[in-house]
């Protein structure tokens, strides 16, 4: 009880919202699915060029984030303002592609391992350069995107 008021009984509309039916989604699903494999295999091939060596600044992960932050700004300026809406091209591309390619998860690791191996302060740029870098990529990818979306065609193409 509060202030003297009974605590009301929960109805049916208190309830957190049924799940939606999977099977109504499964093409998205799907979509999404082969995007973010494409988009491990991305990073993946990213870490294997890259390289990584141990309690050095994480080379591989901060170029993977900060090249999919820009594409992420580049995309959504397409997806939301120049493209004709499509059922696919965002759930592919952004939540398929993009979050297979970049690494919340690795980014987090990659710190705590250089503060492990007493990298305090290269864990403290790398987790802050990160950060704005990323900022920064997606600001540029947004602001180029708009340039380019908004560029008259070039002659001889059509529209």
């Amino acid at each position: 009880m509060r202030a003297g008021r009974p605590l009301r009984q929960a109805s049916s509309a208190d309830r957190a919202p049924r799940p939606r039916n999977v099977r109504a989604h499964a093409d998205v699903v799907a979509v999404v699915a082969v995007g973010g494999a494409l988009g491990s295999l991305a990073r993946w091939a990213v870490g294997l060029g890259l390289g990584a060596t141990g309690g050095e600044f994480p080379w591989a992960t901060f170029v993977a984030n900060v090249s999919g932050a820009f594409a992420l700004g580049v995309l959504m300026v397409f997806v939301l303002g120049v493209w004709s809406p499509s059922r696919y091209v965002r759930p592919f591309f952004g939540a398929g592609i993009l979050s297979g390619y970049t690494t919340f998860s690795t980014y987090m690791l990659d710190t705590h391992s250089l503060v492990v191996a007493d990298r305090v302060a290269l864990a403290a740029v790398y987790l802050f350069a990160t950060l704005i870098a990323g900022l920064a990529a997606v600001w540029i990818g947004v602001v180029l995107a708009r340039w380019i979306s908004a560029s008259p065609p070039a002659p001889g193409t059509s529209s």
